[in-house]
């Protein structure tokens, strides 16, 4: 066994020791005697869910005494705030109409952007406690869906004046990534802040602690983008952006089919598609059949549901050659594989396409299908289709068009269970997904990730992957913890 395996696999039982011991040590010394105080959904989780453990552990720099600590405050205010029953009905209709607090959009390091327009806020007491709520409520919709990824808190102060300025509600976000929410901060972007608010924020620089501060970004319109694109913009920084915040729905995860999912393909996109088609065919990634290519259809959709007959048989010739990947998600009706991210090989490594595999894990019948937020990006066959019980379904994610894959772009994934008697065609799914209720629909989300150097084995580039977010996870995590384990140690 190499150096580098034995390290890993100390670290990894290390790092379960140390889970058992938070489970057991909480369990013993603050449960028994604190019980009441506590969600018992939440300690029923804490026994189950490792993720959700090591988050605490790793913002305390796996010091079980300090996590014990954390977590004994992060459930109190989990329960006196109760998060777990939080849903848009707990909202007031007016604070979620006026659209400043909402998730949209990704930075340029593919996190999620945390709007929170404070020209909106107007400080009162009297909202102070529905206003928390709301933070608490995306902050924990979110978590349940993208478990442990940051979000970028976009603190946007154009139009603004000190009657919006509320220094209690700016300490209770802070707090909401300190305490309640570890490893969920990548950073905060501060737009167009007046001048007279840098005593203000003086302030706030004081409870972030001397390393975290760093994780504070003043911009102005001209160096925004050097953290969002302007795609991602809004006009008034100096975007492009053409999202208008408005409720009823509630505004989601950005995911949408292609607005052209029934009309032809553009020609130039014809024609591009034959191109990596025979480029393909020199690739030891996948091989295409010569019949295959001449068979291509003249018409088609981004996103094209096919026949279950046809698309087996396409995609198992396609995918001979394909590397599986190697991380499983083990949900309640579909494994997905890869875990979290589609590998896509840079334009010139030539790995254009990426694999996803779905296995039926139920005694039913499983509807499936694909959204992403860049409808406009790619091709995803079969999109829309089902699988049968205990039957895998490999997918092809490709770019098109000569459009360039990007580390903001991101897929979904639902499935739903169908009855037996359901028949499975285009018109019958269809009308399935009409009817299904939302809570019997499993979802799971995918990032895409670009592969600089050519040809990575999928070991390797899952080994790069947990590397990469190790690493860079830790500094932020290390950034808050030292910052908040110092104010810990201060005089009051």
């Amino acid at each position: 066994m190499s150096t580098t395996a034995t390290i890993a696999e100390y670290q990894a039982q290390n790092k379960a020791k140390l889970i058992s011991e938070v489970r057991r040590r909480f369990e013993a010394e603050y449960v028994t005697d604190k019980s009441d105080k506590y969600d018992s959904r939440d300690v029923e989780r804490l026994q189950q869910d490792d993720n959700w453990v090591e988050s605490y552990l790793t913002w305390r720099h796996n010091v079980v005494d300090e996590t014990l600590k954390m977590l004994d405050e992060s459930f109190q205010w989990r329960k006196e705030m109760a998060v777990n029953d939080l849903t848009e009905a707990s909202i007031p209709r007016w604070l979620l109409e006026i659209g400043g607090i909402y998730l949209h959009g990704y930075d340029k390091e593919g996190n999620k952007l945390f709007w929170i327009r404070v020209k909106y806020h107007i400080k009162d007491h009297k909202t102070m406690l529905d206003k928390k709520k709301l933070i608490a409520f995306w902050l924990e919709r979110y978590a349940k869906r993208e478990n442990g990824k940051p979000v970028t808190v976009m603190f946007d102060l154009s139009e603004t004046g000190l009657n919006s300025i509320d220094m209690d509600f700016v300490r209770f976000i802070i707090n909401c990534f300190k305490v309640y929410y570890p490893k969920y901060l990548s950073k905060i972007v501060i737009f167009d802040m007046p001048w007279i608010m840098n005593a203000a924020f003086k302030i706030v620089k004081t409870w972030l602690g001397p390393e975290a501060v760093s994780l504070l970004k003043f911009t102005s319109k001209n160096d925004i983008q050097d953290y969002v694109s302007v795609e991602y913009l809004p006009p008034h920084m100096g975007g492009t952006d053409p999202f208008k915040y408005s409720y009823p729905p509630l505004v989601d995860d950005d995911f949408q089919t292609p607005l052209c999912e029934n009309g032809p393909i553009a020609s130039e996109d014809e024609a591009s598609s034959k191109e990596d088609i025979e480029s393909d065919g020199k690739d030891t990634l996948e091989t295409i059949s010569n019949e295959e290519q001449t068979t291509l259809p003249k018409k088609g959709n981004i996103m094209e549901p096919i026949s279950k007959a046809d698309e087996n048989e396409k995609v198992d010739s396609k995918m001979k050659t394909f590397k599986k990947p190697l991380s499983v998600f083990k949900g309640p009706l579909l494994h997905i594989s890869p875990a979290e991210e589609l590998y896509f090989g840079s334009t010139d490594s030539g790995e254009k396409k990426a694999l996803i595999v779905l296995t039926n894990v139920t005694k039913n019948i499983v509807a499936f299908k694909v959204r992403t937020t860049a409808p406009e990006k790619y091709r995803v066959k079969p999109s829309n289709s089902s699988c049968d019980p205990g039957a895998s379904v490999d997918i092809v994610v490709s770019p098109h068009g000569g459009l360039t894959v990007s580390a903001q772009d991101r897929f979904l994934v639902m499935a739903a269970e169908m009855e037996q008697t359901s028949g499975t065609g285009p018109a019958e799914l269809t009308q399935f997904w009409k009817e299904v209720p939302r809570n019997k629909v499993m979802e799971h989300r995918l990032r895409c990730h670009i592969v600089e150097s050519c040809k990575p084995s999928s070991l390797t580039l899952k080994d790069h992957a947990f590397n990469m977010s190790d690493k860079t996870g830790e500094d932020f995590y290390h950034q808050f913890a030292t910052s908040r384990s110092e104010s810990d140690r201060s005089p009051p």
